[in-house]
């Protein structure tokens, strides 16, 4: 029987770093939602990485043989990579030496299987004067459980490639160890979650400045 997870914390404001914080720790309990095959489709879905019809899809081809669970195992090892990449480069700019460190990367990049087709246009563009009736979309053919695998390399190469590491942070929250990719507009983004570990720092330091103020009248 697989197992039930709570929802994803998806707070880091990029798909890549929400794949990294799919494993965290809660109150000394470690929460993995890429466990066995089934959590990994369940959190794929969930981020929106996958659509549900691909998912039921694949969860039926996979289910044979454990082939799913290879797959959750080898997103754990991907994670691994990324959240190791992460640690090395969070907080400054990335250069042109971390292409020595892509090379698994770029050979599961390699792997990937899509191609282009033209569709009608479902919306018409924002901005746009007027609107085009056909657009030009990318698909990905999902013929084995392992191109699971795709999305996730293809949003990290994203996070890599299109972002100012600079701004990609951990949560300063004590204990936490969610990462976040800070895009307010003054970039002083702090913790995962002001309602959960913001709120917490804040209670904290209140109870600091009181202890302090008692401490000091009981001195008086």
């Amino acid at each position: 029987m697989a197992e039930r997870h709570p929802k994803p914390y998806l707070v880091g404001d990029h798909l890549a770093l929400d794949f990294l914080n799919s494993q965290v720790g809660s109150s000394g309990e470690p929460e993995d939602w890429l466990n066995d095959g089934a959590g990994l489709l369940a959190w794929l879905t969930e981020a929106g990485a996958i659509d549900a019809s691909v998912a039921r899809r694949l969860r039926r081809r996979g289910e044979a043989g454990g082939n799913l669970d290879r797959v959750a195992e080898q997103a754990r090892e991907l994670r691994k990579w990324l959240g190791e990449f992460v640690d090395r480069h969070a907080g400054r700019e990335i250069d042109r030496d971390a292409f020595v460190e892509l090379g698994s990367l770029n050979r599961l990049l390699a792997r990937d299987d899509t191609y282009r087709q033209i569709a009608p246009a479902l919306t018409k563009a924002r901005g746009a004067g007027r609107s085009r009736p056909l657009q030009s979309i990318q698909i990905r053919r999902w013929t084995t459980p392992d191109r699971l695998l795709q999305p996730i390399a293809e949003t990290i190469s994203d996070l890599i490639c299109n972002t100012d590491f600079r701004l990609v942070r951990r949560c300063e929250g004590d204990g936490c160890i969610l990462v976040f990719y800070d895009r307010t507009k003054t970039h002083a983004r702090r913790w995962c979650r002001m309602a959960v570990c913001g709120n917490r720092a804040k209670a904290a330091a209140h109870r600091a400045r009181t202890a302090r103020s008692q401490d000091g009248l009981s001195k008086a």
